[in-house]
């Protein structure tokens, strides 16, 4: 049984169809990629998975458990986190404070966004996986953009999951911005089970264990990252020659 497994998702908003019979499973601890050009559906699909939006038709499991149409905050205490394309921090906040608040520990006790919310319990262990230890009062708006992406995985990390969505962990960075996150993210899939969406097919390719193709609301294309680079339309089309 896999971890994560959605069946035949379908997703509409007005007349337009947006995802349309979309299945996935995502295999406990391994890296998971899903790519595509602009339009895909790639971060609709994405935000079904995770809960923000509830799809019309078609299933979500996680660890056997029907997490249909469940809102994130219920499918983040089941052990699923993510980051976001766009950047999703406290920005007057401090780093340690940016960690500490997605904590299980701070969660559950409560907290108020008046003050600090001090060190919560593994927040330091964290911030030494991401590489900010020593940066844990700097404001996160203060942080160069490499390092603001860093923390937004930190952030998600906090939570403890068993299960880490990463949304396009590389846009906007440089050449040595990327190879950070890269060589993060293959220390990280040594204990926790990703899924990861991005544009940077090197990146990814490097990286993932399984990929899913998306086109025109669909996957038209799924395998390891050699089988796709053999696959007649990931040839034809740009995204064979980026992989």
């Amino acid at each position: 049984m896999a971890l994560f497994e959605a069946k035949r998702l379908h997703k509409r908003f007005g007349a337009h169809v947006v995802l349309e019979d979309v299945s996935m499973r995502f295999e406990e601890g391994r890296l998971s990629g899903i790519m595509g050009p602009n339009g895909a559906g790639k971060t609709t699909c994405f935000n079904l998975l995770t809960g923000r939006h509830a799809p019309d038709r078609g299933s979500v499991t996680f660890e056997g458990r029907d997490i249909t149409g469940l809102p994130p905050r219920k499918i983040a205490r089941l052990g699923i986190s993510r980051s976001f394309q766009i950047m999703n921090l406290f920005d007057d906040y401090s780093v340690l404070d940016n960690v500490s608040v997605a904590s299980p520990d701070v969660r559950q006790r409560g907290f108020s966004m008046l003050g600090s919310f001090g060190e919560a319990k593994g927040a330091a262990e964290v911030l030494a996986q991401v590489g900010l230890s020593g940066k844990e009062g700097i404001r996160a708006k203060d942080l160069s953009y490499g390092d603001r992406r860093a923390l937004e995985i930190g952030v998600a990390l906090a939570a403890r999951p068993r299960l880490l969505f990463l949304d396009e962990p590389t846009a906007g960075l440089g050449a040595e911005g990327t190879a950070r996150i890269a060589a993060l993210i293959a220390e990280l899939k040594r204990s926790i089970t990703i899924v990861l969406i991005e544009h940077d097919m090197k990146f990814l390719f490097g990286l993932a264990d399984h990929i899913y193709v998306m086109h025109w609301g669909q996957v038209i294309a799924q395998g390891a990252p050699a089988e796709l680079r053999a696959n007649p339309w990931v040839q034809r089309s740009n995204l064979g020659a980026l992989a």
